[in-house]
C-alpha cells in the first residue's frame, strides 16, 4: 500500500475529513503518541530500533509520532498530523576516558541556580512542538483546545515548558515515587529567603482533606487524592491527581500518579482526559490491522512518509463512514462495500432476457453477507 512519491497536503486532507464532525461547543483536546512498525532488511529510510509497547521491547523497524484531536463527548480520536521519528545518532565510545574527579559533599562551589523555565528540548520535543504549532495554525478560528494530552515520557519540566509556549496545558503521568512538596505555608522567620517547599508528600499518610474518592470493588479499594505541590525540578506548581489501588487480601499496592499544568481543573477531568488519550491506540490498531501501516514495503523517504499518512487518512475516511452509516464496525463497512460491488458485478453477467429482478431487496441482502454484528434486513 502506498501513495507514490510525491508530497500531499495529508494534514489538510485529515481536517477537511474531520471538520464537520467536530463543534465549536465541544471540547477538544491533542493528544499525542508514537507507534512502531516493525521492519526487516536495511534500506527503508528512518530504519532503527524502537521502544514497542506489544514486544514490551525495542525491535527493528520505523516508528512515527502522531497528534489527535479527540472530541471529550463522542471521545473519538481522529489522526491528523504524522510525522516519521529518526533512530537516534550512534554515539562514538572515546578510546580514552577521562577520570572523573570526586566530588564533595553538598552543592559544588560557584553554582548558581538553573532557570527551570529556560529549557532545552530534545529531539522529540523539538518535533512535537513544531508539530503542535502546525496543528494549532490550522485549527486557527476554528477550534481552540486548552489540553495537550501524553504519556510518561512527557511527565517532565521541560515537556510543561514546551507545552505551555504554545498557550496549552499539559496532562502527563509522573513517576510513582516522584518526590513531591507540599507549598510552604509556615512563618517566616524575618532571616534569608522566604523557604518555597514544606514537607515531602508521604504517599502512605496523605491528609484527609485532599480525598477526593473512596470506593472498595471486589476487594480492590480505590482512592482518589487532589493535591496542589511543587517538584523541584518543575518551574511551576503542578495539579496532581493521586491514585492508589490496594487489594484488601493480598495488601499491595499500586499508585498512579497524573498531573495538569491547569492548577484549576477538577481531578475527574484530568483522569478523563488521560485516559481518552488511549483512543489514539485504536487509530494504530486499525491502521496496521485494516489500512496497510504494517505492511507497506516502500523504502523511499517520501514513500514511507506517504504510505503512513495514507493508513491514518483511511482510519479518517472509516471513522466518518461509520459516523453517517449504520454500520458498527470496520469489519461491517468493508463486508458492505464487498457485498455492493458484489451485486454490481452480479447484474453485469445476467443475461438479458432474465426476469424481472427486485434491485432493492438484492442490494439489502448482498451486503449483509459476511458482517460480524446483526442487522435488520427487509423481508
Amino acid at each position: 500500500m502506498g501513495a507514490g512519491r510525491f508530497p500531499h497536503p495529508w494534514g489538510a486532507l485529515n481536517w477537511a475529513i474531520i471538520k464537520p464532525f467536530l463543534k465549536q461547543d465541544d471540547r477538544d483536546i491533542i493528544a499525542g503518541d508514537a507507534t512502531t512498525v516493525t521492519k526487516s532488511g536495511w534500506k527503508t529510510f528512518g530504519l532503527g530500533r524502537f521502544f514497542s509497547s506489544i514486544y514490551s521491547r525495542a525491535v527493528p523497524g520505523i516508528a512515527f509520532q502522531t497528534l489527535s484531536l479527540i472530541n471529550t463527548k463522542t471521545r473519538i480520536s481522529w489522526p491528523i498530523l504524522i510525522e516519521q521519528i529518526l533512530p537516534k545518532p550512534k554515539q562514538k565510545k572515546s578510546t580514552c576516558a577521562k577520570k572523573k574527579k570526586k566530588q564533595g559533599k553538598g552543592r559544588p562551589k560557584g553554582s548558581k541556580n538553573k532557570n527551570h523555565r529556560d529549557v532545552k528540548l530534545n529531539a522529540e520535543m523539538t518535533q512535537v512542538q513544531s508539530m503542535l504549532k502546525q496543528l494549532l495554525a490550522m485549527l486557527k478560528n476554528t477550534l481552540q483546545p486548552d489540553f495537550f494530552v501524553y504519556d510518561g515520557a512527557f511527565g517532565n519540566n521541560a515537556a510543561v515548558q514546551m507545552t505551555r509556549q504554545l498557550d496549552l496545558h499539559l496532562i502527563s503521568k509522573l513517576r510513582n515515587d516522584s518526590a513531591l512538596y507540599y507549598k510552604w505555608n509556615g512563618d517566616y522567620s524575618g532571616k534569608g529567603r522566604p523557604p518555597i517547599y514544606g514537607t515531602r508528600v508521604d504517599y502512605n499518610n496523605i491528609p484527609a482533606k485532599y480525598l477526593k474518592s473512596d470506593e472498595t470493588e471486589k476487594d480492590i479499594r480505590t482512592r482518589i487524592y487532589q493535591i496542589i505541590v511543587m517538584h523541584k525540578k518543575f518551574a511551576d506548581s503542578l495539579n496532581v491527581v493521586i491514585i492508589i489501588k490496594e487489594n484488601l487480601k493480598t495488601g499491595k499496592v499500586a499508585r498512579i500518579i497524573l498531573f495538569s499544568s491547569d492548577l484549576e481543573l477538577e481531578w475527574e477531568k484530568i483522569i478523563d482526559y488521560y485516559r481518552l488519550r488511549f483512543q489514539i491506540e485504536f487509530n494504530f490498531r486499525d491502521a496496521k490491522q485494516h489500512w496497510g501501516l504494517e505492511d507497506f514495503m516502500v523504502i523511499k523517504k517520501q514513500s514511507v512518509f506517504n504510505a503512513a499518512n495514507l493508513s491514518l487518512w483511511m482510519v479518517n475516511v472509516s471513522q466518518a463512514t461509520l459516523a453517517i452509516s449504520c454500520e458498527k464496525s470496520i469489519l461491517d463497512l468493508k463486508a458492505r462495500h464487498h457485498g455492493l460491488r458484489y451485486a454490481q458485478e452480479l447484474f453485469k453477467i445476467l443475461p438479458k432476457n432474465t426476469k424481472p429482478i427486485n434491485i432493492v431487496q438484492l442490494f439489502e441482502k448482498i451486503p449483509v453477507l459476511g458482517r460480524i454484528h446483526d442487522k435488520k434486513i427487509a423481508s
